[in-house]
C-alpha cells in the first residue's frame, strides 16, 4: 500500500474520531479533505476500501448538527443570513425546471448533486460557529489546494502542453475547472503572507509554490485572469485602504515584489504563449483556436427569447445546433455549452434564474460589508483585511468562472460559506451579545427590589406612624 493511501486512511479515521471527541465541525473538515484529495480518481485510490467517503462525512455532519442543534442554532441562526434564502430560491428553480428541462437526465443528475451541496452548506454554517473553527476550515482548503499542486507537479503536462487528471470531486479531469478552484487559494495565501507571523509565512511560502506552479502547468487562461483580478483587487486594498496599521504599505509592497518574482520564476514559454491567445478579435475568435466564445455567449439571448424560463440544465447543449452559427466557430455547434457561468445560469433558468443567482452573490457581499464596518469600529484591521481577502477570493473565482460553467461549483459555495461564517463570527454574534446585554440591563433597571425582612413598606410605615400619634 502506498504512503498516500495509508496517509488518507489515517487522516480519515482520525477525522471521524475528531467528530466524536472534539467538535462536530471536524466532519466538515473531513468533507473538505475528501473533496480536495478525491481518492476515487487518484492513482492510489485502488489501494483503499471502496467506500462513499463524501457521503459518510455528510452523514456525520448531519448527526453532529442533530445532537447539538439547539446550541449551534443560538450561535449560527440561518434566519440572519439572507444569502441562504437566495440559495433556497435558486435550488427551488432547479426543482421547478424539472417540468420543462430539455435534457431531463442531465437536469436530474446535476440537481441531485446541487441539493446535496446546499444541505452541506447549511449544516456547515451551523458548525463553523467560532473564529478558530472558521480558520481551520480556511486552512483545510489551502492545504487541500497545496496537495493538488503537489499532485499536479508529480504528473506534469501532457502532450498538448496541458495538465489533466488533477481534478477534485466535481471537476473530473478538466484542468480549467480544477485551476479555477485554486484561484481563491492564491488570493487568501497573499493575505496570510501579509498578516501572518513568521511561521505562517513559512507555511504560505511552501503552499504558494505548489499552488502557483500547478496553475502554470494547467495553462488555464480563465484561472490566470481570475488570479489577476482577485490578487490585484486585494493588493489595491493593501496599499490604498484607509484601514492601515504600522508599516502596512511597506510590507504589502515587499510581498507584491516577492510574489511577482516567484510567479515569473515558475512560468515558462508554454504558459506565456497560451496567455497571448487571450486577445479576441471583433468576432470573439481567440488566437488560432477560433473558439468564438462570444458567439456562444450571445447565442444564449436568442435561446431565452424562445425559452423565457430557461431550458433546464443541459438544455443549451440540446438546442445549440439550432441557434449557433457554424461560420463563427471552428468547432462543431452541436452539443455545445455556453462556457460562462453567467450565461449558463441564464440558459438554465432564464432571466429570473440569473436575477436570483446575482442576488445570492450580492447578499453575501452586503453582509460581509456590514461585518467589515463593524470590525473597523472595534479597531481590528487584521480582521477587516481577512474579510476583504475572502471577498477578493470570491471575485477571483467569479472572474475565472466567467469563462467556464461553474454555477454549482463546490468552491463557489465554499467561498460564500466562508464569507457568511465570517460575518456571523465577527459581526452577528457580537450584535446578539450586545442585544442580550442591553436586555439584561433593562431588566435589572425595571426590576423592583423586594423589601428587607422585617422592614415596612411605605404604606405600612405611614399607618404605623398614625397609630403611634
Amino acid at each position: 500500500m502506498s504512503k498516500f493511501a495509508i496517509f488518507f486512511i489515517l487522516l480519515y479515521a482520525g477525522g471521524l474520531l475528531a467528530v466524536l471527541a472534539y467538535n462536530g465541525a471536524a466532519a466538515f473538515f473531513l468533507y473538505q479533505i475528501v473533496y480536495m484529495m478525491n481518492p476515487e480518481d487518484r492513482w492510489w485510490g485502488s489501494e483503499i476500501p471502496a467506500l462513499r467517503y463524501s457521503f459518510i462525512t455528510s452523514i456525520m455532519m448531519l448527526l453532529a448538527l442533530a445532537f447539538k442543534y439547539q446550541e449551534y442554532s443560538k450561535l449560527s441562526p440561518w434566519r440572519q443570513q439572507p444569502v441562504f434564502r437566495w440559495m433556497l430560491v435558486f435550488l427551488l428553480l432547479h426543482f421547478i425546471a424539472y417540468f420543462y428541462a430539455l435534457d431531463p437526465i442531465a437536469h436530474d443528475r446535476f440537481t441531485g448533486y446541487f441539493w446535496r451541496l446546499v444541505v452541506v452548506m447549511f449544516v456547515a454554517y451551523k458548525l463553523l460557529n467560532t473564529e478558530k473553527l472558521l480558520n481551520i476550515a480556511i486552512w483545510m482548503y489551502l492545504l487541500g489546494a497545496t496537495y493538488v499542486g503537489y499532485y499536479g507537479h508529480s504528473m506534469g503536462r501532457d502532450n498538448r502542453g496541458r495538465l489533466s487528471g488533477i481534478g477534485m470531486v466535481d471537476t473530473s479531469g478538466d484542468s480549467n475547472l480544477a485551476a479555477a478552484a485554486l484561484v481563491p487559494a492564491v488570493v487568501i495565501l497573499i493575505y496570510y503572507a501579509w498578516q501572518g507571523n513568521w511561521k505562517t509565512r513559512a507555511l504560505v511560502f511552501v503552499c504558494s509554490a505548489f499552488v502557483v506552479n500547478v496553475l502554470v502547468l494547467a495553462n488555464s487562461r480563465g484561472a490566470f485572469l481570475g488570479v489577476l483580478a482577485g490578487a490585484s483587487l486585494l493588493v489595491c486594498f493593501m496599499l490604498f485602504s484607509r484601514v492601515q496599521k504600522a508599516r502596512q504599505r511597506l510590507t504589502a509592497a515587499a510581498i507584491v515584489v516577492a510574489g511577482l518574482a516567484g510567479a515569473v520564476s515558475l512560468t515558462d514559454d508554454t504558459f506565456w504563449q497560451r496567455m497571448q491567445t487571450l486577445q479576441a478579435d471583433e468576432q470573439g475568435q481567440r488566437g488560432a483556436d477560433g473558439r468564438g466564445r462570444l458567439h456562444f455567449w450571445f447565442g444564449t439571448f436568442d435561446m431565452v427569447k424562445d425559452y423565457p424560463m430557461g431550458m433546464g440544465i443541459g438544455g443549451y447543449s440540446v438546442v445549440s445546433g439550432a441557434y449557433l452559427d457554424r461560420s463563427k466557430t471552428n468547432y462543431s455547434i452541436e452539443r455545445r455549452v455556453p462556457h460562462s457561468t453567467w450565461f449558463q445560469v441564464l440558459g438554465d433558468f432564464g432571466w429570473l434564474g440569473l436575477f436570483v443567482f446575482v442576488g445570492m452573490l450580492v447578499s453575501v457581499f452586503r453582509i460581509s460589508h456590514k461585518a467589515k464596518q463593524f470590525v473597523i469600529k472595534q479597531g481590528r484591521p487584521e480582521i477587516y483585511h481577512k474579510i476583504v481577502a475572502l471577498e477578493c477570493g470570491l471575485v477571483g473565482f467569479l472572474a475565472a468562472a466567467t469563462f467556464i460553467d461553474r454555477a454549482r461549483a463546490e468552491i463557489l459555495f465554499w467561498m460564500i460559506l466562508f464569507l457568511a461564517s465570517s460575518a456571523n463570527v465577527y459581526y452577528l454574534q457580537h450584535l446578539a451579545r450586545e442585544k442580550l446585554t442591553q436586555a439584561e440591563k433593562a431588566s435589572d433597571t425595571g426590576r423592583i427590589r423586594p423589601p428587607r425582612r422585617g422592614a415596612l413598606v411605605p404604606e405600612r410605615q405611614q399607618s404605623a406612624k398614625t397609630i403611634k400619634e
